[in-house]
Order: structure tokens, then sequence, then C-alpha cells
């Protein structure tokens, strides 16, 4: 549909298919703001703000790709119609914005919000191991610098510069969540002990009216 989408919406079309993909993505963006709420009461212990920037970045992120889904379903309906040559133009069109959206969303405000900020938020809470947190700190910016590349026409978006640049990211989310799901956050992390309990033990004991 993307390589060709004139081709798609003058062809018979896998549209069967292409709605379990709408389905895919319609079930990241409940996961990646899911995962933004839930993270967002630990990691504000740590930082209010980088905390709320995380799940302004989720939020960004999940915008893109509902943009993205919502041009795919438009040629998914010049399919269905009688198309003509406007709305091959319009296909084309439709499919440049889906692309555009996956650069901009996955392929640039994911280098902050997963690569930089909850990695460092990761790195100074200690909720992970602080080794792994570098390959976030480290994919981030290079998601960015990619990203902003490709956007001024500097290198291609499916090339081998912009691939290897996503490992690092892609490592660290891997990593993230499997760990999570195994071992959960590290009891051991300073902004998971009880507020205020050495300094209750300390207090002296209350005098008598």
């Amino acid at each position: 549909m993307l390589d060709d989408p004139v081709g798609y919406i003058a062809g018979g079309g896998q549209n069967n298919q292409i709605a379990f993909g709408v389905l895919l993505e319609l079930l990241l963006i409940i996961a990646n703001i899911g995962t933004a709420v839930v993270i967002f009461p630990i990691v504000r212990r740590q930082s209010e703000e980088l905390a709320l920037a995380y799940v302004t970045a989720r939020l960004f992120e999940c915008t893109f790709i509902l943009v993205g889904i919502v041009a795919v379903l438009g040629i998914v309906t010049l399919q269905q119609d009688v198309a003509g040559a406007a709305e091959g133009t319009l296909a084309y069109t439709l499919a440049a914005i889906k692309d555009w959206t996956f650069l901009l969303g996955p392929g640039w405000v994911v280098g902050w919000g997963n690569g930089l900020i909850l990695g460092y938020l990761m790195y100074s809470s200690g909720l992970v191991p602080r080794k792994m947190t570098w390959l976030g700190l480290i994919g981030g910016p290079l998601i960015i610098l990619t990203g902003t590349l490709v956007l001024f026409g500097v290198t291609n978006d499916s090339g081998a510069l912009k691939g290897i640049a996503t490992i690092p990211e892609g490592l660290w989310e891997l990593f993230l969540g499997i760990y999570c799901t195994v071992k959960g956050f590290r009891p051991s992390a300073p902004i998971l002990q009880p507020a205020g309990g050495d300094r209750m033990e300390t207090m002296p004991a209350a005098t008598p009216a």
C-alpha cells in the first residue's frame, strides 16, 4: 500500500490485512499511554518535571501514530470506491503522510521520550540496572540525530545508517520490557523506600502534657 498506493487502490487490495495492522497499531497506542500512566506515579518521586515530560512525549508519539492510521484507512476507503486520477493523487498524498508520521513519531519523538527522558529517569532512580540504561541514553540521541538527517534529506529513512542507529534504542526497550516483566523494579531503589522512615525512628518521644 505505501510503496504503490495508486496501484493498491486500482487493484483488489488486501483490506483485511490492513485492518488487522490498524488494530495492532491501536493496541500499540493503548500500550504506549498505559505504560506512561502506570510508571508516572513512581518516577515522579525522582523528578516530577521529567515524569510529566515522559507522559507528554508518549502522547505526542501516539498522536503521530493515530494520524498515520487515519491516513491508511483513507487509502482503504479510496480503494473501495471508484478510483480515478484525483483519487490516485490523494492516495499518494495519504501514503506520504503515513511515512512522515512514522518518521516524526517513532522515528524522532521516541528518541526524546523512551530514550533520553526515560533512560535518565531509570538511571538516576536506580529502578533498573544502571549499566543497561546507557542503551537508552545513547540510543535516544542517535534516533534524534538520524531522524533529523532524514528530515533534511541527508540520509534515507530506510537506509543502513538509520537502521544501525535504532539498534541501541531497540535493545533498551526490549531489555526494559523483559526486565520489568520478569523481575520488576529493584526494591533497593531509593525512591521505593518508605518516605520518612528513618526520620520517624530518630524523633524523640513526645513529652506528656
